[in-house]
């Protein structure tokens, strides 16, 4: 069976090399509406969803993430921008709720020629007085975890190899 949605999946790469210039405005709307179309526990659309685009906010969370990960590098790949997703620290789905929109918004870049690449750490990151200061500044509540973060841009090359899926990666019990 084939139809775009099930290309997209299959196509679809996490992607660490980005070219220096920025989206277009239309295709992040684009994609952070998709992320609001993700499915949430209960109905609650509680993750929020934070694109970043100024330069000196990058910096301090490529900064953070960095320093988390303990390398000089930048853990989003030179991305030119970074999509946050955090939700209610209390929120007993936060992840669960977070992880789909993440994934849903990384199909959505695919689909329309930007890449993405899932990026870990943010619960670290905002966990820290620095991260809360963000939220701050930001005009969020502190009491929000982080639950993921993406690079996203033009992708400035692609994977060459990819790997088999597993044989046994799923069964089927009738």
């Amino acid at each position: 069976m084939q139809n775009e949605v099930l290309k997209a999946i299959r196509e679809r790469r996490s992607i660490r090399r980005y070219e220096t210039r920025q989206i277009a405005d239309e295709e992040l709307k684009t994609v952070l509406e998709a992320g609001t179309w993700a499915p949430t526990g209960h109905g609650t659309q509680s993750p929020v969803i934070v694109a970043v685009q100024n330069p000196e906010l990058r910096e301090r969370l490529m900064r953070m993430n960095a320093d988390i990960m303990g390398v000089s590098t930048d853990p989003y790949y030179g991305a030119p921008t970074i999509v946050l997703v955090l939700a209610p620290a209390d929120n007993y789905n936060k992840e669960r709720d977070g992880s789909l929109v993440l994934g849903t918004m990384m199909l959505a870049a695919h689909s329309i020629g930007l890449a993405s690449c899932w990026i870990n750490r943010v619960d670290t990151m905002f966990e820290s007085e620095e991260g809360k200061a963000i939220l701050r500044e930001l005009g969020l509540p502190e009491d929000l975890a982080g639950i993921g973060s993406l690079a996203l841009g033009y992708a400035s090359s692609q994977p060459k190899t990819v790997k088999p899926r597993k044989e046994d990666y799923y069964k089927v019990v009738k």
